[in-house]
């Protein structure tokens, strides 16, 4: 065959041809493009991509010190069918131009018929979902929304759906399409922040704004920057007339916090608390409970009564509410004054009959009306609460110099800004006095003669719980003040990303020789007969603290007004090494109030249950070295039973080849009794467990039923007579 090279020739000339002339008119379509029509296709490309969204992240759990989930995020929503999106995918698949869509009523029946066929088992489901309307309703609301071409038409109407409850939905017919255009279900997920524990700790753990999704209060609002995470973006692109979810940046979760707080000790102050507040009747009630060392907040309770008699953690008394603390202050008086060297615990007061006026204004002991205490030495001040002792030792030395006492309590830590993470947490407000230019003290100061009498005793100033019991904790900590902290660190996936150090506000709160005397007096105040606080105390080990009593006036002040009582216990245990720090203050309008009696108890209550948790002992301790420990076996099958016995080091002796035997207890080993076995006789089961008797008797073809628990104490049919197949023979156990 001969080719002619001419004709090849020319046809590979004109394919090159056009191919440079397609490759010049893409070139010149593609400059055209960038240059002259760019303006064009921007205004193209920003119609066909949605503005960018973002994407939510997970927000962060708080869980407690061991690791328990004390918060989390928990979805809930609110679904909607969108009636009319089925009819738009069915126009859509046709290719049909959205211009030329007809709603033909005929038509859309036709095309609704999915909805139709499927109703009746779509409502069923709903009832068995959530039950909180019949078949019937939701029938005729579902059937409302489809006649009526409802948009967005709530499946389960003016209600919020758990999680669970909403996959179970997503299950049922038409909803279970995993295209959501033809299916019409829409979704709307809303973050709820769920507790497990319920109240415990609700008002320091802190709430949401569930319809923003934003913290209001507590851990959640101190620590919501790593708790939120941080938000991804996306946007839509329109490709071949449908959108496309583009994800630009992946949400970060939020980091989870893990908090002091002890679930099991948050439970016992609580409860401890809560019984006492149910026997008074009283208004409010506060527990603090600090880890001395590190300043740990392993349990914080602040409990209010509501109209119905009940309480619920309504407000964080313990770190927002201003309170005339009462005689817990005497602690930091007296301290004060031993710091600076004016008093030692050897010096003596007079605070004659218990009644003493000051400055115009009379001040009284508890039992001015029985006498007084008479002469008493410094650390009975404290033990028996003497408000004419304190006020007339302070009122000597720092009369003259009234700043010089103001600057004390601040040394000691009493004043202090605490410098906590919370909204809304108080500092403590203990005025300032200031000298004018006549030397006296300025009235914008509000200082009279008798405010320094008042304010040693713990009236005129305000001090919230934590400050008080951080103070008892530098106490306990010997000398150390530190900070307050209610969250040890965060974590990601289990694992810790970081902790948070303890922080210490002041090394020395004061001269340790002034320590040393001021934990002595606090020991005595519980443990010699004489202290107030003795109710406090506890025989397994030993309770430091001091008692508080404090009128509070409710409306129009303390004469005019009706009047209630701050009763108070602050202290530490174990005095000699002391591991936990605790207050305990009720407001109440009982009758009698009194810190050692009524408050003292509810600590020794909290503290006896928490320092039970520690304790471990070794069995063998309470082990009777001439006794001999061998258990009781009971009858039984005897190879079980000598594997047992041989796993615990112990003897045993016969049964070899029985299937069963007597067991009995020896002095040094378990004896077998030999007990011969015949398939035609009845067993006797007496002593056995239920699985060992049930066991002999069905191998013999008996039908056994029984009675109680434990081992079997009576049976129906005596051991020896004759087996009768299928016979039903009645055990009793105990």
């Amino acid at each position: 065959m001969k080719f002619d090279k001419k004709y090849i020739n020319t046809r590979i000339t004109g394919i090159v041809v056009i191919a440079v002339l397609v490759m010049i008119a893409i070139i010149a379509k593609a400059v055209v493009t960038a240059t002259v029509q760019n303006r064009e296709w921007k205004r193209v490309g920003a119609v066909s991509v949605s503005d960018t969204m973002l994407l939510k992240p997970n927000r962060g759990n708080i869980l407690s010190a061991d690791g328990q989930l004390m918060a989390s995020s928990l979805p809930d929503y609110k679904l909607y069918v969108d009636f009319l999106a089925g009819i738009e995918w069915w126009y859509d698949s046709l290719g049909v131009d959205k211009k030329q869509k007809v709603y033909d009523p005929v038509q859309l029946a036709e095309k609704d018929s999915m909805w139709t066929v499927n109703m009746d088992s779509i409502c069923r489901g709903l009832v068995e979902i959530c039950p909180k309307y019949t078949f019937e309703e939701y029938k005729s609301h579902m059937l409302e929304g489809l006649q009526n071409r409802k948009r967005y038409w709530e499946v389960c109407p003016h209600t919020v759906l758990n999680f669970i409850q909403y996959h179970e939905i997503v299950k049922l017919p038409v909803f279970n399409l995993k295209n959501r255009n033809r299916s019409g279900l829409v979704a709307e997920e809303r973050n709820n922040r769920n507790k497990p524990f319920g109240s415990l700790a609700r008002r320091t753990l802190g709430e949401m704004f569930g319809a923003k999704d934003s913290a209001r209060s507590g851990l959640e609002l101190a620590y919501d920057s790593l708790l939120r995470g941080v938000p991804g973006k996306v946007h839509n692109k329109k490709v071949l007339s449908k959108y496309l979810s583009i994800v630009d940046q992946e949400p970060v979760d939020g980091y989870d916090l893990v908090s002091t707080i002890d679930v099991s000790m948050q439970d016992i102050c609580e409860s401890a608390l809560r019984e006492k507040l149910h026997e008074l009747e009283a208004s409010m009630g506060v527990v603090v409970l600090m880890e001395v060392k590190t300043g740990d907040v392993k349990a914080i309770v602040n409990l209010m009564r509501y109209d119905d008699g009940e309480y619920y953690e309504a407000r964080n008394y313990a770190l927002a509410a201003l309170m005339e603390p009462g005689s817990t202050f005497k602690t930091a008086s007296i301290l004060v004054a031993l710091d600076d060297g004016y008093i030692k615990t050897t010096d003596y007061v007079e605070t004659g009959g218990g009644i003493c006026n000051m400055y115009g204004a009379m001040m009284k002991d508890h039992n001015w009306h029985r006498g007084g205490y008479g002469t008493i030495d410094v650390p009975h001040v404290l033990m028996v609460s003497s408000n004419v002792g304190v006020s007339k030792l302070i009122d000597k030395y720092y009369h003259n110099q009234p700043e010089k006492f103001v600057e004390g309590l601040r040394r000691v830590g009493i004043g202090t800004p605490l410098g906590l993470p919370f909204d809304g947490a108080a500092n403590p407000n203990i005025r300032m006095p200031h000298k004018d230019s006549k030397g006296g003290y300025r009235m914008s100061d509000n200082w009279s003669a008798t405010a320094l009498a008042w304010m040693s005793i713990g009236y005129e100033t305000q001090i919230p719980p934590i400050s008080t019991v951080s103070f008892y904790n530098a106490i306990a900590n010997n000398g150390k003040m530190v900070r307050p902290r209610f969250v040890k660190g965060i974590s990601k996936n289990g694992e810790m990303v970081e902790e948070f150090p303890v922080e210490v506000i002041r090394p020395h709160i004061c001269r340790q020789e002034a320590l040393d005397d001021i934990r002595q007096i606090l020991y005595r105040v519980v443990n010699d007969k004489d202290g107030l606080g003795k109710r406090a105390g506890n025989p397994y080990f030993h309770v430091s603290g001091k008692t508080g009593t404090a009128q509070v006036a409710t409306g129009g002040g303390y004469k005019a007004g009706h009047n209630e009582h701050l009763v108070s216990f602050c202290g530490y245990y174990p005095s000699e090494d002391p591991k936990y720090t605790c207050i305990v203050a009720i407001r109440h309008a009982y009758y009698v109030a009194s810190g050692g009696g009524q408050a003292g108890p509810v600590f020794s209550k909290i503290a006896q249950r928490i320092y039970s948790k520690n304790v471990t002992t070794d069995i063998n301790l309470a082990k009777d070295s001439t006794a001999v420990h061998v258990p009781d076996v009971k009858n039984g099958n005897v190879v079980s039973a000598q594997y047992v016995l041989r796993e615990l080091g112990l003897k045993s002796a016969g049964g070899k080849g029985y299937e069963w035997g007597l067991a009995s207890a020896g002095s040094s080993c378990v004896e077998f009794q030999p007990v011969k076995v015949s398939d035609n006789i009845v067993p006797n089961v007496m002593g056995m467990g239920a699985k060992d008797a049930v066991c002999a008797l069905s191998n013999r073809g008996m039908r056994v039923r029984m009675k109680g628990r434990g081992k079997v104490v009576g049976q129906s049919v005596a051991s020896g007579s004759k087996v009768v197949k299928g016979q039903t023979i009645l055990l009793e156990l105990n």
